[in-house]
């Protein structure tokens, strides 16, 4: 199986894996102890906490280590929220942000906020204007995520930012797929909070970690948790954490595949039978991440061309993950206003590392068989 899923999940790689086995088996202390086992338990929890703040530019009391990128978004969120409510009670976030951070904001509404969202442009960005006509007295916290995982567009985080400067709003920006891809750390300075996940960067599932800005005073979800300086509980994966900011320490320092090339030799190989695909990126080469390519094949449901794919060997998506499998459109789909037939002709390919030009080629070929089975009108197929 060629795997082109690389958004969704990543293998765990060997250096992450060979930290994770030997601190599994040498220190299984609980860091909460106060015996010699869990004090090196606490140490090696201590080390990784600053050094992931070192790899993003940021102070090491705000890092938060949690179960993954769901459990860090939500507790960040409502954290953040319900601490700033005699502020006021407004929330914005876009259409097209992780499920995580919607059900947060569901659940904020039972309490007594109100949510505006922001559909994006054409291009797959946050529509500035209406969000200039959103921010009102009452917003308090803004929720936008840096690097689309449908489509791979990255999100103007100062441009946002500096409109809310000196207004008293916090920006929470869900990092998932951006740690390890692009350098954070230009942007940390203008967001209050971000959030990151293990699985992404090649280390192992059910690790993650939320920064917070420390000057900025929490609420706990669940009071009088004593782990993570009470922002959550339980007992900490301490092998899993190490094994986690190995891998985003890995991934940030190691030379870069030249994803853009690889983008460039697929859509190249495209370029003949353009007229019967659809192809969703940023407007300009600094607001798209190379390795996420969202297409649509005309007039064939994304999950039939998926299925037939895998069927001959390779591994794409038609969205977030953690949408897969629900009979509605890939939801950064919806937020670009794009609906009916070909919202559900979408689908998802990513590269990561492993991912050859031979690979690449390959795909695009099997595509363009796939898309040669029916015909389709010659109308222009780029949205840019």
């Amino acid at each position: 199986m060629r795997y082109f899923d690389f958004a969704a999940s990543t293998p765990i790689s060997k250096q992450s894996l060979d930290v994770f086995n030997q601190l599994s088996v040498r220190c299984f202390g609980n860091a909460s102890s106060l015996h010699d086992s869990g004090g090196e338990a606490k140490y090696i929890l201590d080390h990784a906490r600053e050094d992931l703040a070192l790899q993003i530019g940021a102070d090491a009391r705000g890092i938060y280590f949690t179960s993954g990128g769901t459990e860090s978004n939500l507790l960040s969120i409502i954290s953040l929220a319900k601490a700033r409510r005699h502020y006021g009670n407004h929330l914005i976030v876009t259409a097209g942000e992780h499920p995580s951070v919607d059900s947060a904001m569901e659940y904020l509404k039972t309490d007594g906020f109100c949510v505006t969202v922001i559909p994006f442009t054409e291009t797959g960005v946050i529509d500035l204007g209406k969000l200039d006509r959103a921010i009102g007295d009452e917003t308090i916290l803004i929720s936008v995520q840096h690097v689309n995982p449908e489509i791979g567009t990255i999100q103007p985080i100062k441009k946002i930012a500096e409109r809310i400067e000196r207004k008293n709003i916090l920006l929470h920006c869900d990092c998932v797929q951006s740690l390890g891809k692009i350098d954070v750390r230009p942007i940390v300075r203008w967001i209050d909070a971000m959030t990151f996940s293990s699985h992404k960067v090649y280390g192992p599932k059910g690790v993650g970690a939320v920064y917070i800005n420390p000057r900025h005073r929490l609420v706990p979800v669940f009071p009088g948790l004593i782990q993570e300086s009470g922002f959550r509980g339980g007992t900490l994966n301490v092998p899993g954490i190490a094994a986690f900011v190995t891998a985003a320490a890995d991934c940030i320092k190691e030379e870069r595949a030249d994803y853009l090339t690889l983008r460039r030799a697929f859509l190249g190989r495209l370029e003949g039978t353009a007229e019967r695909f659809t192809i969703y990126e940023g407007a300009s080469r600094e607001s798209q991440l190379p390795q996420i390519i969202g297409l649509g094949v005309k007039q064939l449901e994304g999950q039939l061309v998926m299925l037939e794919l895998n069927r001959r060997g390779f591994a794409v998506s038609t969205g977030s993950a953690c949408q897969a499998g629900m009979q509605h459109a890939a939801k950064t789909m919806t937020a670009m206003g794009i609906a009916g037939q070909q919202a559900k002709e979408f689908i998802r390919i990513s590269f990561g590392k492993g991912t050859t030009e031979e690979s690449v080629l390959q795909l695009a070929d099997e595509l363009v068989k796939i898309a040669s089975m029916y015909r389709v009108n010659p109308i222009s197929s780029r949205q840019v």
